[in-house]
């Protein structure tokens, strides 16, 4: 979690959010934002407020994770002006929304890749995505099941709130339930921890955080069907020969307005997009 800016004193702007999270207030007077949600994004995230906020003085940005679901409860609540999201909306969170009154625009700011990851010492380099998801459902719990050694494997992964476990539920688990063996860890830099500290453990984490942890894990090769295996990468990604690859979205209160719509701007602008690559992930243009 990263805050960003002067000191905020919560209860001095309790309702006074600005135009993305619902009542229009002054957004020239106020000039503060608050981001929420996707533990993926909150890296990026970060590195466009600190960059914006340097080219704006007078605007102070808090940035927060706790998963993308989390994210959009913020949004929905009021409490969040933008909500940072590796999952589309799911339709009983729309329904929520036009209870509430509240008109969530999604816009996509950048792709991502999902690296699964490995403790260095571990002798496997490759998996297809269906040995993947036989690790991850319990059908698969032995390393010797795909080639590796005779030791049982840790499977590590996401909370539930998180964007990322939907995401690789649906993608590579064909929406197959997750092995009840499986231990749910609440943030990616928990996974990494984890994995570079045990010799059989697995995760997923964003292309990202992979890169970065390089030192410390082994991102595995991922095989999709009859394919080559391919790493994930920033290349790969953009091209689509990695097949475990998602888009990460803003989701605003409504068409966003005022420093919201400011800060939205700058993301999709080529500065804003440069960050994007140079913080590991994927560009959009």
């Amino acid at each position: 979690m990263k805050t960003f800016g002067k000191l905020i004193i919560v209860g001095s702007i309790t309702g006074l959010l600005l135009s993305g999270c619902g009542k229009k207030t002054k957004t020239e007077e106020h000039s503060y934002l608050t981001i929420k949600g996707s533990d993926t994004m909150v890296h990026l995230a970060s590195n466009w407020a600190e960059a914006f906020m340097n080219a704006h003085p007078g605007i102070d940005i808090s940035v927060t994770g706790g998963g993308s679901g989390t994210g959009i409860a913020a949004l929905l609540n009021g409490t969040s002006n933008i909500c940072i999201a590796s999952r589309k909306i799911k339709s009983k969170e729309l329904s929520l929304a036009e209870e509430k009154r509240i008109y969530p625009k999604e816009i996509v700011t950048a792709r991502d890749g999902i690296a699964i990851v490995v403790n260095p010492e571990n002798t496997v380099e490759t998996l297809s995505i269906e040995q993947i998801g036989k690790i991850y459902t319990g059908a698969y719990t032995n390393w010797k099941q795909v080639g590796g050694p005779n030791q049982q494997i840790i499977v590590l992964s996401r909370e539930s709130s998180s964007g990322t476990f939907v995401f690789f539920q649906k993608r590579v688990m064909n929406k197959k339930d997750y092995t009840r063996k499986a231990m749910l860890m609440p943030s990616t830099a928990a996974i990494i921890q984890s994995v570079s500290q045990d010799k059989w453990a697995i995760g997923y984490v964003g292309l990202g955080y992979g890169t970065e942890a390089k030192d410390r894990i082994k991102i595995v090769l991922v095989k999709d069907g009859d394919t080559p295996a391919i790493e994930p990468s920033i290349k790969t990604v953009q091209s689509g020969e990695y097949g475990i690859a998602r888009p990460l979205h803003f989701y605003t209160n409504g068409e966003p307005i005022g420093v919201v719509g400011q800060f939205v701007n700058y993301v999709l602008s080529n500065e804003g997009q440069k960050i994007v690559l140079e913080t590991g992930y994927v560009p959009i243009n």
